[in-house]
């Protein structure tokens, strides 16, 4: 069982505070959705979480496990098993996907095959329907955005992390990419049992992923979490008028009262 555990978390960005007292608890078998209005903080959370240098954590800790992890750095916190899937995945040329998913995995894994790597590789990017040619080239160079949301599903599946963050990973996906990358998600979630948390402003990518837990975020932090029915709740009265009724917990036999 992994956990990877949040308390009292403030966190700013350019002397702006953008995370307030924050608290999550996330484990193994576990799906947790964040949904919330735009700039509440939500993307600021995974990559505080990774350990992004450009964010200061003002008080409260990250723990792994038993591990606190505040001041490790990224290349760190990845090798414990904390992956982030990133909204906007950047362009890096020179280095090709391959190269750079064998490089990682020689990094996390002493007991590296490259037989095994090649075949788990091709069996991927044809499950996600990929150009083959792909992973040949630099890392998401000349991508669509749908392409680069597959690219970041790719190396999820390599990887194997313990903890999985999306930031969004639905936006720039079709109606046909969406599923395949739902899907897929939830395979790597059936077959690994990892703990998911994902940043999401839709319900449409909840029809493929389905979260255990469902958490509404304004201000920095949670304030309300339910089961999946929250969702419906959301869509119906909006978030305004979910933050007038105060943090609470909603399970699905409350959720007509």
């Amino acid at each position: 069982m992994n956990t990877l555990k949040i308390e009292n978390l403030t966190a700013k960005v350019n002397n702006k505070t953008i995370l307030n007292n924050f608290n999550l608890e996330l484990k193994s078998g576990e799906i947790h959705a964040i949904m919330g209005p735009n700039g509440t903080g939500k993307s600021t959370l995974t990559k505080v979480i990774m350990g992004d240098p450009n964010y200061e954590i003002v008080k409260g800790n990250i723990y792994f496990n038993d591990t606190k992890i505040n001041d490790l750095k990224v290349d760190e916190r990845a090798r414990l098993g904390v992956f982030l899937g990133m909204q906007m995945p950047m362009e890096i040329e020179g280095v090709s996907n391959a190269d750079f998913l064998r490089t990682a995995l020689r990094a996390k894994d002493e007991d590296f095959k490259l037989f095994s790597f090649v075949k788990k590789l091709d069996q991927e990017v044809a499950n996600l329907k990929m150009d083959p040619e792909m992973i040949h080239r630099g890392i998401n160079e000349g991508f669509s955005g749908g392409e680069r949301k597959k690219n970041e599903i790719l190396q999820m599946h390599i990887l194997k992390p313990k903890i999985v963050m999306l930031d969004e990973i639905d936006s720039g996906l079709d109606v046909d990419s969406l599923k395949i990358v739902g899907e897929s998600v939830m395979k790597y979630f059936q077959e690994e049992k990892p703990a998911i948390l994902l940043i999401t402003h839709y319900q449409r990518l909840l029809d493929y992923i389905k979260p255990d837990f469902i958490h509404v975020m304004t201000d920095g932090k949670i304030i309300k979490s339910g089961d999946a029915s929250l969702v419906k709740i959301i869509e119906e009265k909006g978030y305004d008028k979910i933050k007038e009724t105060g943090t609470s917990v909603i399970k699905e036999n409350e959720k007509d009262e």
